[in-house]
This record gives structure tokens, C-alpha cells and sequence, in this order.
């Protein structure tokens, strides 16, 4: 059966998760609202991994979705692949706040947990967190099929900024972790942390496991130095300082990653190979 376009991919992935989460929000305050809100908040986060999975059975039958989810168990990768996954965005936070204190000269305001609480977070959301659900869909289905048409660079920095988007009703919807944040801001950060992770992925040779460390590293270690403003506008560009550092940083390290993977693509074509990811 022909492929489904990926524009149906993003389509329905967007469709299933905002309607349950917007359902979630609807029910804020009613009765029944903790337990219930939760069944329906939770699975919109794998809606990409849903949608994935059923668009690969149909097209690509159990071939296809076992060699999908096969991702998710490629561990053998080398160990500072690990490092760098667990390490990147607490990097790029502590970096932005010696930036901060060089600047302004005092320390900006840091989290309150603690780096092995952070570390445990990590660890544990990567295996029950939902991480899989938007891993299995962004880079196990979508950037593979992106980067045929763009490139490994070009497909990562469009699947940034479809990736953020798919965030949007979380800055208005009651109960959403996003609510105050700047969205313009927000989505050149998710764009640049795109690259880093298309990036992680291609030198794993299409790990799932380590992009789902990686994101689950992120969400859990960004508040060593929190940096979203309080703005009410979601479509403004207000941030504090310690936002605009650290989104300069995350795209130093995206330039970086965009030159090695375009240096691997030069490779690639070079040896007749269609794409970095061929092999994922």
C-alpha cells in the first residue's frame, strides 16, 4: 500500500491531541475532574506515537511497526551519547547562568531540586513518561520521512517548529504547563533543541531510546535555571535574561550540529547513500 503523506501524520497528530486536551481543560473544575482530566490530558501526549503506529500497520503491515518500535531498544550506542542526552540542556543552563552573573554581576535565581532528584526524574519518565508518545511519532516517523524531502538539516529544523506548535493550546488551556510563556521565544528554543536531538539521533543510528533520554533529560533539568517569563500575551517576545541566554546558546549549539550534519550528508551522497537516517 502507498505511504500515507506525512502532512496526514501531522494532521491527525495534532487533531487527537488537542482534542483531548482541550476536552482535559473543559473539565477543569467539575466534580469528576482530577481522575477523569488525567485519561484524557495523558494520551494526547502519545498522540504522535498513535498516529505513527496506525499510519505504519496500514502502509507497512508488522514489518513496518516492529521495525518502528525496534528504535526504542537500540542501546548500544556508546556511552557519551548517554552523557551528552543527560547532560545537554543542564549544560546549556549552567553556561547561561555564568553568562548571567558575568553580565549582570550576581547569579540568577535557581531551581529548587536537586541534581540526583533531576537525574532520578529523568531516568524514570523516560521509561513511563511520555516521552515515547512524541518520540515515536517526531523522530521515529516524521524526521525520517522530512529528511527525504529536506535533508537531515532542513527536515530537523521544519520538525521544530511543527514540534512547537503542537504545544500551542497548552499556553491558553487551563491546567497547561505552558500558560504565561512567551510562544515566539518557545518555538526557537524547541526548534534549536530539534537540531541538538536530530543530531543525537543520527549519531545513534536512529535510537529512540536515547532521543527519549534526551527529551525527558530536558524536561527535567530545564528549572536549574528557570528562564520562561510570566507574560500574559503568549505571542509576545517578553523573556528574562536568563531566557534570551539560554536560547543564544541552544542555537550555538544547533548551528554546530547543523554544520557536522551537513558535513555527514556531503559524506553520505558522496559513498551513494540516500540520507543520514537510511540506516535508522
Amino acid at each position: 500500500m502507498r505511504p500515507a503523506p506525512l502532512s496526514i501524520f501531522f494532521l491527525l497528530a495534532f487533531a487527537v491531541a488537542w482534542v483531548l486536551w482541550i476536552a482535559a481543560s473543559a473539565l477543569s473544575g467539575s466534580v469528576a475532574s482530577p481522575g477523569l482530566r488525567a485519561l484524557l490530558f495523558l494520551p494526547g501526549t502519545f498522540a504522535p506515537a498513535f498516529v505513527a503506529v496506525a499510519l505504519t500497520a496500514l502502509t507497512e503491515r508488522r514489518q513496518g511497526v516492529e521495525a518502528l518500535l525496534r528504535r526504542l531498544f537500540r542501546w548500544r550506542v556508546g556511552f557519551r551519547w548517554y552523557v551528552f542526552a543527560v547532560t545537554y540542556m543542564a549544560a546549556i543552563k549552567l553556561s547561561a547562568a555564568l553568562l548571567y552573573r558575568i553580565v549582570i554581576g550576581s547569579w540568577p535565581r535557581f531551581g529548587d531540586d536537586a541534581w540526583y532528584v533531576m537525574l532520578a526524574a529523568a531516568i524514570f519518565s523516560t521509561v513511563v513518561g511520555g516521552q515515547a508518545g512524541e518520540e515515536i511519532g517526531w523522530r521515529g516517523y516524521a524526521l525520517p520521512r522530512l529528511e527525504m524531502r529536506f535533508g537531515l538539516a532542513g527536515g530537523s529544523l521544519f520538525l521544530g517548529v511543527i514540534w512547537a506548535a503542537w504545544h500551542l493550546p497548552l499556553f491558553f488551556i487551563r491546567g497547561g504547563d505552558l500558560i504565561g510563556q512567551s510562544f515566539p521565544v518557545y518555538l526557537l528554543a524547541v526548534t534549536a533543541v530539534s537540531v541538538a536531538i536530530a543530531w543525537l539521533y543520527w549519531r545513534t543510528g536512529g535510537s529512540l531510546l536515547l532521543t527519549m533520554l534526551m527529551h525527558a533529560a530536558i524536561n527535567n533539568t530545564t528549572g536549574i535555571v528557570p528562564a520562561a517569563g510570566t507574560d500574559t500575551n503568549p505571542f509576545s517576545f517578553r523573556a528574562p535574561l536568563a531566557g534570551w541566554l539560554t536560547l543564544a546558546l541552544l542555537w550555538i549549539v544547533a548551528v554546530y550540529c547543523l554544520v557536522r550534519i551537513s558535513q555527514g550528508s556531503r559524506a553520505m551522497r558522496a559513498s551513494g547513500r540516500q540520507n543520514l537516517c537510511s540506516s535508522a
